[in-house]
Parts: C-alpha cells; structure tokens; sequence
C-alpha cells in the first residue's frame, strides 16, 4: 500500500522557495542538535557548525526578498509549501519527545 499522495507545493517566488528551503534546513539542524534526541556529542557538534551556513543562507534569502520589494510573507502559502515538504515531521524533532508515563 502506497502512502497517500501530498498536494504539490505552491507556485512561490525563487526567493521564498530559498526562504522555505533554507527554513527546512535550520529546522533539521536544530533538530539534530537537539539534547532530548540525540545520541552523540560529534553529530551535534557537527550539525551545529553547519547551523551557522544555513542561517546565514536563511538570512541571505530573506535579505533578497526585502530588497526585491517582497516585504510581506505570505504564511497561508508558505504553510502549504512547508507542508508538501514534509515540513511537518521536519519540526517535529525540535520538540521534545513525549515523556512516557510511568
């Protein structure tokens, strides 16, 4: 049985596809920096270096939108592009893990 089928994602800008993007990538090096999920000292160490580059990116694409005049975010439309990017999973490992009962 197949997973069901994500709606495609919509119509963006270059400029806010390089903001999505660089969003996801922050988010899954926050995720693997995170103390509550991760195994190993070295991995994290090694995401949060990379951290630095992809918030610069994050930075740069948002800095390209304001000097083009896109001065508004468009969340509605981002969220779905966030969505059919798996964004939701994605952001889900910056948050803590369900503490079991016991």
């Amino acid at each position: 049985m197949r997973p069901p089928e994500l709606p495609p994602p919509p119509a963006l800008t270059r400029a806010e596809g390089a903001y999505v993007d660089g969003y996801l990538d922050v988010v899954d090096l926050v995720g693997r920096v995170n103390p509550a999920r991760c195994a190993h000292t070295y991995s994290a160490l090694r995401s949060a270096q990379a951290l630095v580059a992809q918030a610069a990116a994050l930075r740069d694409a948002l800095t390209l939108m304001h000097r083009r005049g896109e001065n508004e975010v468009h969340a509605r439309t981002l969220a779905r592009a966030l969505r059919a990017l798996d964004g939701e999973r994605r952001t889900g490992r910056v948050t803590l893990p369900q503490d079991p009962v016991g």
